[in-house]
């Protein structure tokens, strides 16, 4: 087995394209290896901002020969008269050799001409010069550039070098005319160009000029430096997994440094702070003991050290600046309320087909009291929330720090006197981002950001803009995510809200769009089996008659029941019975208990309207587990039908009557879950 090393050195790469693109080269790298028939051990992947890495410690030195029977013309066609046809000839010389080289095969179809085709193993340094730079340029990101020229290749960014050894030997092959060889670059400014590596040095050499390749290293080396610092001060670092994964991936050796801001700048909100810290300067805010903001940042350089602060100071000078530009555009947006801005709203472009944004806002006070009917809101607050909720657009704060979108409003409103309820739902009403973010805490607030998805999805649809395959420019996929979540998750007077209840100028196909939304958020985010999805889902029918928080109710009671011992088997006959009825054709009848003539089929109708009672009493009072345990108890009964009971009897009446009574029992005990949709063993 031979090691491997592939360095693709670039200028520098936005960070949130790196992991993609590590997945995406680790994957095509894999396939080309088994495709070639080439053993492996594990890959490694490794990035900084200016070089993608992958290494593996062995690779098969060469393919194995291989042999292949290729089969030709059968021998009838193949021989006249006992001499070769011209059809010999050609399978012959197709195979690159003689007659007397072929051979007869017997197959299931008959007697053919044969060949036994030797295919020598190639090399796999020869494999990988030929493969590796449509490998190298196959990386997918989402955006590429042409460097070398018009009609040149593409790539994220320009390719400045490539590491290519498998052994002790390069791999030879170029892009664009920078060839592979056995030299990397170093760090910017602490390393040195035209380093020759090894397989066994290439890590610390770079290590040696100042690169960390391994980015779980940069990781800790940002976490636990920054929690150091602040800890010697007494502070503690706001956790941020998002902007961690950005440093990460923007630097070569991060150092993480400490630094200060007047305390002035804290009579400033703390979400305006914090996001000028977090988006503007990629700096991780401090916290005092007692939950406060402290006037300080952490900031991560990439170098090694700031002997003389330089690097320090002019973080701080470049946030005072930041900071200054938002108290200003605070000041001046308490010239004019929330109140008086609407109007200006009108100026604002939703979407070019759609309208502005007054249009948007009164649109979805409509929709919102539509929705809250049922919930006992109060309509003024409703109508007062969704009117100023888009205000802040008009707003300098959010001109310039467009991320406090909401935000900003939200604070406006409670500074300027608005009621509670009121700042609160415009504050939390882009809530949730994703499923990972928390819904708004207030049933307004919920019932405003339900209203203000479902506008956006309802006309979007109306007017083409559906999403297809990845392509979703108005992230109408969240906008719906979003809706599923709240209505699953948020207050439990929306318990009894359905989709076709809370949605008007919804069509079909938005209400199969939310159907595989739904689908979504039960298998991935709350984790139920896709069986027990797929039962439920089928047995509520239509999208709009979705009931989310019931249907959640209803995949946990078959959760725990499924664990039972009568239930799989109850759910494989179930199985049987539709696919009888399937067969049959029938549509459904009424049973006659005198055409009852086998004593187990009176058995199972006796024992299926007794549960058929239970069922009905048990799914009115909410008792799912109750119900689904009631028709697993059914199996005894069922499986006597079975065993003793011949469905398609010769007696046309017996046979509907057994027809009718197995469609009854798919109809009336499939009412919480579909069982033919449960895989059993």
């Amino acid at each position: 087995m031979l090691p491997f090393l592939l360095e693709i050195g670039t200028e520098e790469i936005p960070d949130w394209m790196i992991p993609g693109a590590l997945e995406h080269l680790e994957s095509r790298f894999r396939e080309l290896l088994e495709k070639n028939r080439l053993a492996h051990e594990p890959l490694q992947l490794d990035a900084t901002p200016r070089r993608l890495v992958l290494r593996c410690p062995g690779i098969q030195p060469a393919q194995e020969s291989a042999e292949a029977l290729v089969t030709g013309p059968p021998v009838t066609a193949a021989y006249k008269n006992g001499e070769p046809t011209p059809a010999a000839h050609a399978f012959a010389k197709k195979m690159g050799t003689d007659l007397a080289s072929l051979r007869r095969e017997q197959t299931p179809k008959g007697e053919y001409l044969a060949y036994l085709q030797r295919t020598e193993g190639r090399a796999t340094g020869e494999i990988l010069a030929e493969a590796l730079p449509e490998l190298v340029l196959g990386t997918y990101f989402p955006k590429a550039m042409m460097w070398a020229g018009k009609g040149t290749s593409r790539f994220i960014r320009p390719i400045r070098w490539l590491v290519a050894l498998l052994g002790d030997a390069v791999v030879p092959f170029a892009i664009e005319g920078v060839a592979s060889g056995n030299t990397t670059e170093g760090h910017r400014r602490l390393g040195k160009p035209g380093l020759v590596v090894t397989h066994a040095s290439y890590e610390q050499t770079l290590r040696d000029n100042g690169v960390l390749l391994s980015a779980a290293e940069r990781r800790a080396r940002i976490t636990e430096g920054a929690a150091a610092l602040a800890a010697a001060h007494g502070l503690s670092v706001a956790t941020d997994e998002r902007l961690l994964e950005t440093l990460v991936y923007i630097t070569e050796c991060p150092t993480p440094i400490l630094g200060a801001f007047a305390e002035e700048y804290l009579t400033l909100p703390e979400e305006v702070l914090v996001t000028v810290m977090r988006y503007h300067q990629k700096y991780f805010a401090l916290h005092r003991a007692d939950g406060s903001l402290a006037p300080n940042f952490i900031a991560v350089m990439n170098t090694s050290a700031d002997p003389d602060g330089l690097v320090r100071s002019g973080n701080e000078r470049v946030l005072r600046a930041r900071f200054n530009d938002a108290r200003f555009f605070w000041d001046v947006d308490q010239k004019r309320t929330l109140a008086d801005r609407v109007d200006s709203l009108a100026a604002v472009t939703f979407q070019a087909k759609l309208g502005n944004y007054l249009e948007k806002a009164q649109r979805v006070a409509k929709r919102a009291k539509f929705i809250a009917q049922p919930l006992g809101l109060d309509p003024g607050l409703i109508e007062r929330a969704a009117l100023l909720s888009k205000c802040d657009l008009t707003t300098e704060l959010v001109k310039e720090f467009t991320e406090l979108q909401g935000v900003v409003g939200g604070l406006y409103a409670e500074y300027q006197g608005e009621s509670i309820e009121v700042s609160q739902a415009i504050y939390y009403q882009y809530r949730p981002v994703s499923m990972e973010d928390e819904i708004p805490p207030t049933l307004l607030g919920q019932v405003i950001s339900l209203a203000d998805r479902s506008d956006t999805l309802a006309k979007c649809f109306e007017i083409g803009l559906i999403p297809k395959g990845s392509s979703d420019p108005f992230a109408l996929r969240r906008s719906a995510q979003g809706v599923v979540k709240i209505l699953a998750e948020g207050d439990a007077a929306l318990g009894g809200i359905r989709l076709g209840d809370m949605c008007f100028g919804w069509g079909s196909p938005l209400f199969d769009f939310f159907r595989e939304r739904i689908r979504h958020y039960l298998r991935e985010h709350r984790v139920f089996a896709y069986d027990e999805v797929s039962a439920v889902l089928n047995q509520a029918g239509n999208a709009e008659l979705v009931n989310i928080q019931e249907l959640i109710q209803r995949l946990s009671a078959l959760q725990d029941v499924r664990k039972s011992d009568d239930f799989e088997p109850i759910a494989a006959s179930f199985k049987r019975i539709k696919n009888i009825l399937r067969q049959a054709e029938f549509a459904g009848g009424v049973v006659s208990e005198p055409l009852l003539v086998e004593e187990a089929e009176r058995a199972l109708y006796g024992a299926f309207t007794k549960v058929r009672a239970d069922v009905h009493l048990q799914r009115a009072a909410g008792d799912y587990s109750g119900a689904l345990e009631a028709i697993a108890s059914l199996r005894p009964a069922v499986d006597g039908f079975f065993d003793q009971v011949l469905v398609n009897a010769s007696d046309e009446q017996v046979r509907r009557n057994r027809l009718s009574l197995l469609h009854e029992l798919m109809t009336e005990l499939s009412a919480i879950a579909d069982f033919s949709e449960i895989v059993t063993k």
